[in-house]
């Protein structure tokens, strides 16, 4: 008798623990909506996608994106900072449930974490002002170039550039951008952030994206296993896509639509 009701317990407590781990695994979108709150870390060191303000208000795509996405839940946000080497590890330990901050989608980070839909662009373009009519790689010829010696755009951009274009090479992204601000050249080549921020600084350049060199989207990050979650947020990443606020938060940050981005 005594073992036939400990094989019992035993059973009950298996079932509990099973049931346990069957609602982690699935409990995410849940809280969420039990708490009316869903938090999400994003960058405040990195404009365009992310930064403070004067009055330390976060702002950029990444902030905008997570606003839109409580938004579309129909709950608060609470933004949560983080930086490159921990935005994973608050996904993993719960410190956020998800991870809006330039994150790139590869074969080792999918090992730990899921990923949604895209929701932004991150590349390296070709900057001019509105007055230079740059159509191709064909239109730089003759044209002078600021870049960061040895940087990836310095890299991409000898693949399709002209002999005839001059390039000025600067030792780091805030000298290239003097440069250009300056004067000293007729176009840039950076990546979207850099870019993005500069832009937003001097206005009064009429600066714009000229041409792609090289594009490597951004995603949000998810824990594993929260897959309702996931299917919410690429609910929303489509319905963004579709009625264009994608594109127009990328042009708005960015300087150019979100565009064909991968699902």
């Amino acid at each position: 008798m005594k073992s036939s009701k400990r094989s019992f317990a035993l059973a009950l407590a298996a079932v509990a623990l099973f049931t346990t781990g069957l609602a982690h695994a699935q409990s995410a979108l849940d809280n969420v909506m039990k708490a009316k709150l869903i938090k999400i870390a994003v960058p405040t060191d990195y404009p365009p996608y992310g930064s403070v303000d004067k009055t330390m208000t976060p702002q950029g795509l990444d902030v905008e994106m997570a606003q839109l996405i409580a938004t579309k839940l129909g709950v608060k946000v609470e933004l949560v900072p983080v930086t490159s080497a921990n935005r994973i590890p608050y996904l993993q330990t719960r410190k956020a449930d998800l991870v809006i901050s330039t994150l790139g989608k590869n074969a080792e980070r999918e090992k730990v974490i899921d990923f949604s839909a895209a929701y932004a662009p991150f590349f390296q373009a070709v900057y001019a002002g509105k007055n230079l009519n740059i159509k191709s790689f064909a239109d730089m010829g003759g044209k002078t170039v600021a870049v960061t010696r040895g940087a990836m755009e310095d890299q991409e951009l000898a693949k399709v550039a002209p002999a005839s274009l001059e390039y000025k090479r600067f030792e780091d992204n805030n000298a290239t951008i003097a440069a250009f601000v300056a004067g000293q050249t007729q176009t840039l080549a950076t990546s979207a952030a850099v870019a993005g921020d500069m832009m937003q600084k001097n206005p009064q350049l009429g600066a714009e994206y000229k041409l792609l060199l090289k594009d490597s989207p951004c995603f949000i990050g998810i824990a594993k296993g929260e897959d309702p979650l996931k299917a919410k947020v690429n609910e929303i990443i489509a319905n963004a896509k579709k009625d264009g606020t994608l594109d127009a938060m990328a042009k708005k940050w960015l300087g150019r639509p979100a565009g064909d981005l991968p699902v």
